[in-house]
């Protein structure tokens, strides 16, 4: 099994790409080790010292690290930690994962823009932002303001507000002229 590695825009988030599937469909974010219950791989690679954060996408994993830790320190127990899980032959999420397409549920009388916005997100924003590691997800729309998740390398990333304001936050008010803004949530 070879694995590859990408730097993504955020200097303490690596992308590894197994070469095989690592989802099916969706994305899974597990920003702390308590979150990683579900998955075996995630609880795996929670286990090696310096890790902060795990994302899986459907062909990459997202592995964010503590500000003190080296990546040429911890790289190696968690490519050895990826090549394991696979060898052994457990899933990489647990029976009771559902799968979802990420985005919040919205209710109320904006549904129309609320579907622009997800459509958007999903055409032209969540593949280019998988291509650095991470997603971006909708979390809400109220009064022109468009609130949007960031996981993966995409959380805490020093460009994140840079490509919220200028690429995303444009894109949409172009195309939807009911937008006035774009925030991020936690």
């Amino acid at each position: 099994m070879f694995i590859q590695t990408e730097s993504t825009p955020n200097p303490a988030t690596l992308k590894f790409l197994p070469g095989q599937s690592v989802l099916d469909v969706g994305t899974a974010d597990f920003p702390t080790a308590d979150t990683a219950g579900g998955s075996p791989l995630a609880k795996r690679l929670f286990a090696v010292e310096g890790v902060t954060g795990v994302f899986f996408g459907i062909d990459f994993v997202t592995i964010t690290k503590a500000d003190n830790v080296e990546w040429d320190h911890i790289k190696p127990s968690l490519l050895g930690a990826i090549m394991e899980h696979y060898q052994s032959g457990q899933p990489v999420m647990g029976e009771d994962h559902k799968p979802s397409s990420g985005h919040a549920e919205h209710t109320g009388d904006d549904g129309e823009i609320v579907a622009q916005i997800t459509e958007l997100l999903d055409s032209r924003v969540r593949p280019a932002v998988a291509q650095d590691g991470g997603d971006i997800t909708f979390h809400g729309f109220e009064r022109g303001v468009v609130y949007l998740h960031m996981q993966g390398a995409c959380a805490g990333c020093p460009s994140s507000t840079l490509t919220l304001k200028m690429g995303i936050e444009n894109l949409l008010r172009h195309y939807i002229p009911e937008v006035t803004e774009v925030r991020p949530v936690a």
